[in-house]
């Protein structure tokens, strides 16, 4: 997956770098039956969900458009054009949810 970024990102990522964006960056989520949680309503430890922009070149199982599932703690983050990403290690990475469905079926890999 050598250098397999979006083009309108003025970076080159280098070794196991994950460039990712959030998709639910105000921290609210909803319940199941519809009510608004604040994010400073969280209790305990919550992974998030966000999508790749851009991948290093060691970057082995993962390719740009996947969801990925991370720890918001082990995060850095950095503004490109108007937008916030978060810089993570391919390592730092919990799950991936892609279109490229392995023989599971799925398409999570955990």
């Amino acid at each position: 997956m050598a250098d397999t970024q979006d083009e309108t990102l003025p970076v080159k990522l280098l070794h196991d770098r994950l460039l990712v964006e959030e998709e639910n960056a105000s921290g609210e989520r909803k319940s199941g039956g519809g009510i608004l949680i604040p994010a400073t309503a969280q209790v305990g430890k919550r992974l998030n969900w966000a999508r790749v922009a851009a991948v290093g070149q060691n970057v082995r199982t993962v390719v740009v458009g996947d969801r990925v599932l991370y720890e918001p703690e082990d995060r850095s983050e950095v503004e490109l054009h108007g937008r916030t990403y978060v810089l993570l290690r391919e390592r730092d990475i919990h799950a991936v949810a892609s279109t490229r469905v392995g023989e599971s079926g799925t398409g999570l890999y955990l």
